[in-house]
């Protein structure tokens, strides 16, 4: 019988690193995915020590478009097939759409985007032979228009629509799939997109250890869309009440104190 793993990307830090803590707890052997090897091999080794099976460690940079290849040569060579998949590799990046590098905001659709959809389809399989389960990080933000960090919404509501129709398409043949909503957490991610620390409501944020938990409970029970914490939760519900322009009007007012250089 093959052995399976659960893939997770983005695994080098926040987020990504407490889903592979989660998943390690709950006796998953976890394939480790990030540009950045030594803190994957620290944290496999972290795992190792808690007493959980070896992890894979497959450094690689989602951004490349073989970066597909690189992973299913990896776990082939490993000799393991892919049961669960946690698409949670990302960055976004703040300023008006049109002032920022358009190569680096083609980079985020290649990692938000790209490499999320090639996964989920390239390993569609693995999950429907071993009536696994995807879990798809997207965002809060899925929900809403997103002034002056307008791909990084825009590439999260891809992720969430797109996962809510795997997880209708794959229902029939046993593979669960979430799609995971976080709001803002403490992270490296907002000193990587240029945003103000500190400047998220407190009642939106929750930790990553909560958001990994969160997220695991949902994928097992199968729950479409899972948005930790009540805050982020309020979100979805106070929308179906405001017109869209005035969302969009009120994001943009927000996101304007949010840059580490406000306007």
């Amino acid at each position: 019988m093959t052995e399976c793993v659960t893939l997770i990307t983005g695994a080098s830090a926040g987020i990504g690193a407490d889903l592979a803590r989660v998943f390690a707890s709950h006796g998953h052997r976890v394939a480790l995915v990030a540009r950045r090897e030594e803190r994957l091999q620290a944290l496999a080794r972290e795992i190792v020590t808690g007493g959980s099976i070896a992890p894979i460690v497959i450094a690689c940079d989602l951004a490349k478009p073989d970066a597909g290849d690189v992973i299913a040569a990896a776990l082939s060579a490993a000799g393991v097939e892919i049961d669960h998949l946690v698409n949670n590799a990302g960055f976004g990046l703040f300023g008006c759409a049109a002032e920022l590098s358009r190569d680096e905001q083609l980079e985020m659709i290649a990692v938000n985007v790209s490499a999320l959809t090639d996964l989920s389809l390239r390993f569609a399989d693995h999950l429907i032979r071993h009536r696994g389960g995807l879990l798809n990080v997207a965002s809060v933000v899925a929900f809403l228009p997103g002034p002056r960090m307008a791909v990084y919404y825009a590439s999260k509501a891809y992720v969430l629509s797109f996962t809510e129709a795997l997880h209708n398409e794959l229902a029939g043949q046993g593979v669960r799939v979430t799609a995971l909503c976080p709001g803002p957490v403490p992270s490296e991610f907002q000193a990587r997109s240029g945003l103000k620390a500190g400047v998220d409501s407190p009642a939106l944020a929750v930790s990553t250890k909560q958001v990994a938990e969160a997220g695991y409970r949902g994928l097992m029970r199968n729950k479409r869309v899972v948005i930790p914490g009540f805050g982020a939760r309020m979100v979805p519900l106070l929308l179906r009440f405001v017109p869209r322009g005035l969302v969009l009007a009120a994001v943009g007012r927000l996101q304007r104190g949010r840059g580490k250089t406000a306007d």
